[in-house]
């Protein structure tokens, strides 16, 4: 089963990026995705400070702000797509990512599959 692992940092260091994690990290744990054969997909967001995010009201109007944030400042900073058997090991697998360190968080979430119309009722 395909889950999606969203890196959320608790803060962002100088040159914008995760704080708490150095790029030697990120190499290693990469690494380990790519050799266990799990990865499906996954980037790197650049520079987490530099974002614009966009909200449409009910009635359509626009408001672009800048920056990424959320209301508790956290950051997403990229995502794996991984693809392991269950839940209990995308779990595994989040905790042993970087960015769950440090004040960061790493939210799990299984890929919808609309391959399959029966388990949509279709």
């Amino acid at each position: 089963m395909k889950y999606m692992l969203l890196i959320h940092s608790g803060a962002a260091d100088a040159g914008g990026g995760a704080a708490g994690c150095d790029v030697q990290d990120w190499a290693a744990y990469d690494t380990e995705v790519r050799d266990a054969g799990i990865l499906v997909s996954g980037e790197s967001l650049a520079d987490l400070v530099t974002a614009t995010t966009v909200r449409v009201s009910p009635a359509g109007e626009r408001t672009v702000t800048d920056g990424p944030f959320a209301e508790t400042r956290e950051l997403l900073g990229g995502f794996y797509v991984i693809d392991v058997p269950d839940l209990d090991a995308a779990l595994d697998w989040a905790a042993r990512c970087p960015g769950a360190r440090g004040g960061g968080a790493v939210v799990v979430r299984p890929v919808a599959d609309f391959s399959d119309p029966a388990a949509f009722g279709a």
